[in-house]
């Protein structure tokens, strides 16, 4: 029997629950090969389109310093290095790749288009990322550049991207600096206005009435928060915002979403707007922007306009693998075909060609035979000519995969 030590004044502390060696901490899991060839062909498609648009990849370290003004600082592991320094595993790309620009491009040449890949984990658990802790994105970034172009060429790139790996999504389109300026001719101080963007992003009317009670706004300001939960829709939305623009601010925002709306429509791009959308990240400054499949609640890439220090500005997003692949029919995208190699002549003719080869381990015929039904090999090979090699009792396993 396990025994519990008490010294003595102190109170009996429980053991911690005992785990099965084999289990893996909660928020992670094991990918095994299937879905390890659809993510690797979803990243092959990805950095290739990324790349014939100009975006030039880089890679960034899976540890940085612990900040606590990172926008993730709350979410973010933290270790201590044998120096004591306290160190975080990357939660985001956004602020690395900026760190990155301001290190190795302080000065351009601008525009800089990059692109970027890894893994990136996160301490807590949250809906929206699925309950994951650990996931792989693919991003894109533009900095040093702004205006109507620089937004539209992202839209028209992150549209091109889905379409790229099959996925049908709506891109939406957001303005959060459009919410921020209509509560601020509210008059209401800072943490007022926080809670209403909130309610207002959670399109949560029954919180709103609440809150502009308790602020004590009049109907007619009341009707339009509650209006802004309900400005969703193609370019008419633009139209009503328009209504509600009063300040200078508001009214830019909504100016710059109609160009923006012209260009991405001349790109053969049709947008939804969203201007009750919120913010994600503190560090967005402009237009922000999500793409959702059908069957998804979680949204599969995100993205917008942000300022890095110093105010160079960059906009760019992210795609997120796992999302991704849910969101796509279930399989492996068609692989060339594997075949048993008797001999390595006969393996290296084989992949030369284009086809996949396995050695053979063994000489025991019934064994090959035996692996063969379970793996799907249709043919052994031998030599270099490639001469099959049809075993006279193997047939075909309907359930194998070709």
């Amino acid at each position: 029997m396990r025994r519990v030590s008490v010294v003595a004044g102190e109170h009996p502390v429980a053991p911690a629950p005992v785990r099965p060696a084999v289990a893996l901490p909660v928020g992670v899991r094991d990918v095994l090969p299937d879905e390890w060839e659809q993510r690797e062909h979803l990243r092959s498609r990805l950095t290739r389109l990324l790349a014939a648009w100009g975006y030039r990849g880089v890679e960034l370290p899976a540890l940085e310093y612990a900040d606590p003004a990172h926008p993730q600082s709350q979410q973010a592991f933290k270790l201590i290095d044998s120096g004591g320094q306290v160190l975080a595993l990357r939660s985001e790309y956004t602020t690395a790749l900026g760190r990155l620009v301001q290190t190795h491009f302080p000065t351009g040449p601008f525009p800089l288009r990059l692109q970027y890949g890894g893994r990136l984990w996160l301490r807590t658990q949250t809906s929206e990322l699925g309950r994951l802790r650990e996931f792989s994105q693919v991003g894109a970034e533009l900095v040093g550049v702004t205006g109507v172009r620089a937004d539209a060429e992202l839209l028209a790139l992150a549209d091109a991207a889905l379409r790229e790996v099959g996925v049908q999504a709506q891109l939406e389109v957001g303005f959060p600096g459009f919410v921020d300026a209509t509560l601020e001719d509210t008059g209401l101080p800072a943490q007022a206005r926080d809670a209403l963007h909130d309610a207002i992003d959670r399109k949560s009317g029954a919180d709103l009435d609440l809150l502009a009670e308790r602020a004590g706004l009049g109907h007619s300001t009341t009707r339009i928060l509650h209006t802004l939960t309900e400005l969703y829709g193609g370019p008419e939305v633009l139209d009503e915002a328009d209504t509600l623009a009063r300040g200078g601010r508001a009214r830019e925002a909504v100016e710059h979403l109609r160009a923006v709306h012209e260009a991405a429509r001349a790109a053969g791009l049709e947008l939804l707007f969203d201007l009750g959308v919120s913010r994600r990240y503190g560090y967005y400054t402009g237009l922000t922007f999500r793409a959702y499949a059908p069957g998804l609640n979680q949204p599969v890439l995100g993205g917008g306009r942000y300022a890095l220090p110093g105010g160079l500005p960059g906009a760019g997003f992210a795609l997120g693998l796992e999302r991704l692949a849910s969101a796509l029919p279930a399989g492996i995208p068609p692989q060339p075909e594997t075949v048993l190699a008797l001999d390595f002549a006969a393996a290296a003719a084989a992949r030369a060609t284009g086809l996949r080869a396995e050695l053979a381990w063994t000489d025991d015929g019934d064994e090959l035979r035996r692996v063969s039904q379970a793996r799907g090999f249709r043919r052994w090979v031998q030599g270099e000519g490639l001469q099959d090699v049809t075993p006279p009792d193997l047939t075909d396993n309907p359930e194998a995969t070709a």
